[in-house]
Parts: structure tokens; C-alpha cells; sequence
């Protein structure tokens, strides 16, 4: 099952994709997608329904962020080997964790706002594990249980805020747009083997990230069992659990960083696509 959010930005609707890739209107059934949509108990009555009941949103529209109210926004860094390699960084001998503001949260084909003052914005393709049950000190044998499902993220960074300003990594990484989210949740039972999915970001249509979930140095389930120590995991909140080679400060001969006007286009196997537009910094915020 695909859940999603659809309409403007602040106004969105629940809703479905179904079999033919149409958004379907879930507003009948419930006043929106958040943590309480996502218990297993949840979870199984919207798969209950009848997809061809529901009403069928007409024309385009835009996708918001798959989850509303997401309380966390957990991330974690070095979780590739590939990448590590490509940083010229050891490999972590515990997942490296850090956060990313949940007001970074935008939808899948939302702009792309440069911070002000930057200089090194960087792109990320990444998966997303969305929590559908409360987590605190699980096992890892458990800690699937604990999960709704997945989703695309494009984990947008600054560079020299994150790395050369001092402090920890947080700085550079939830300037606002940085987060975005979708185009929807896919449940765990449509992903199947989170750990084998193909993952991709183009870059004004040139491939720049081309790997796989497969080289992740921990699993989804010891990522869960392991932040689930140090903090209680909510239903909605978000992990991205790390990026494959090719981001922008891993380019050679030398570094490559966003520019207004730019294109990102990303995608991660079953879990659809974005596509964003990069603009300059405006103090009325995204154009």
C-alpha cells in the first residue's frame, strides 16, 4: 500500500495511489496521515479498503510529506561503506547519528532553497524508515515489527556548515527544504527486503549516485534497535539511514555543489521518485 499526502502546501489531504497509479481521496476514512494511521491494527483497515470506492483525484497535483506530525527526524551518517570510502573516512564501528529539524520537512517536488551564505550544498538520495509502532530498547530481531514502512529522502546538506563551522553535523543539515520527503509511504509488506533496493540521483541529467541499500555497513533492523537506546521512537518518526558514493563532495577531480537553477532528480527502487528545482536564498523564503 502507498499512502500519501496530496494538495498545497499546508492544506494537504490524505490519500492513496492505487494499482493504475492514480491518487485516490482517503478524507472518508481519515482526517489526515500521521503516526496514529500507522499502528499494524491501522494500517491493516486501510488496506481493507476497496481502492475503487474511493474517490479519484483529477489533474495534477502536488505531493506533500507522506507523514504529518512527524515529531523526530533522526539521520545517520557514514552508514555506507562505498561511501565512507569515497570520504576517505574510516568505517564507524557504531552508526553515527545526528538530526535533521523536522521544520526541513517539504514535499518530494518541492524547490530547493540554497541557505544563505552557502557556498557547498550537497545532495544525498537516502532511504526513509517510517515508525508505525513505539519503540524503546527493542531488539534487533524485533525492531522490523516497529516499522510502518519507507520512503524516498533527499537528505540536501551544507557542507561547510556541517564540517568546517565547528560543533556537530547538525548545523549543515536542517536549513529549511532540507528534508525533502515522498512522493509516498510505502508499507513493509510492498518493500519486502528493505537491503536490496537500487538507489539514484541525477544532477541536471547527469547520474551522479547510482548504488544500492545493499552496501549499508548496519541494517534497518539494527539502526532501529540501536537509536531506540537513546531515545523512544514515536509512530511517524522519520530515519534516514545514509547515502551510496557519488555525493557532491566525493566528486573527482574536485568537489561539485548545487547551484540556482539546478535540477535533482532521485529515486530508490519501489519507493518512487522527486524532482527539484534548486533557487538562491530568499529571506521570503522558497519561490
Amino acid at each position: 500500500m502507498k499512502l500519501l499526502r496530496y494538495g498545497p502546501k499546508g492544506s494537504e489531504k490524505p490519500g492513496l495511489l492505487d494499482a493504475e497509479g492514480q491518487i485516490r481521496d482517503l478524507s472518508s476514512h481519515v482526517a489526515d496521515i500521521t503516526g496514529a494511521q500507522l499502528s499494524p491494527a491501522s494500517l491493516k483497515a486501510l488496506a481493507a479498503i476497496d481502492p475503487s470506492t474511493l474517490p479519484v483525484v483529477e489533474g495534477s497535483s502536488r505531493y506533500g510529506v507522506p507523514v504529518n506530525g512527524v515529531s523526530k527526524f533522526i539521520a545517520v551518517g557514514l552508514n555506507f561503506a562505498d561511501h565512507a570510502a569515497e570520504s576517505n573516512l574510516p568505517i564507524p564501528e557504531e552508526p553515527v547519528l545526528f538530526t535533521k529539524a523536522v521544520s526541513c520537512l517539504t514535499g518530494p517536488n518541492d524547490n530547493v532553497m540554497i541557505p544563505r551564505g552557502s557556498e557547498k550544498t550537497d545532495w544525498e538520495v537516502e532511504l526513509g524508515v517510517v515508525i508505525g509502532s513505539r519503540a524503546s530498547y527493542v531488539t534487533e530481531e524485533e525492531a522490523l515489527d516497529h516499522v510502518a514502512g519507507y520512503v524516498l529522502i533527499n537528505d540536501v546538506s551544507e557542507r561547510a556548515f556541517q564540517i568546517e563551522r565547528g560543533g556537530t553535523w547538525d548545523k549543515g543539515k536542517g536549513c529549511d527544504t532540507f528534508g525533502p520527503v515522498g512522493p509516498w509511504l510505502v508499507t513493509s509488506d510492498e518493500v519486502g527486503d528493505p537491503q536490496n533496493l537500487g538507489m539514484w540521483l541525477d544532477v541536471n541529467g547527469a547520474r551522479k549516485q547510482d548504488g544500492s541499500s545493499k552496501t549499508m555497513i548496519f541494517p534497518i533492523s539494527k539502526l532501529v534497535s540501536y537509536i531506540s537506546e537513546f531515545m523512544t521512537l514515536e509512530p511517524g518518526d522519520l530515519i534516514t539511514t545514509g547515502t551510496p558514493p557519488g555525493v557532491g563532495m566525493g566528486q573527482k577531480p574536485s568537489p561539485v555543489y548545487l547551484k540556482a537553477g539546478d535540477e535533482i532528480r532521485l529515486g530508490i527502487e519501489k519507493l518512487g521518485e522527486q524532482r527539484q528545482i534548486v533557487v538562491a536564498w530568499s529571506k521570503d523564503g522558497v519561490q
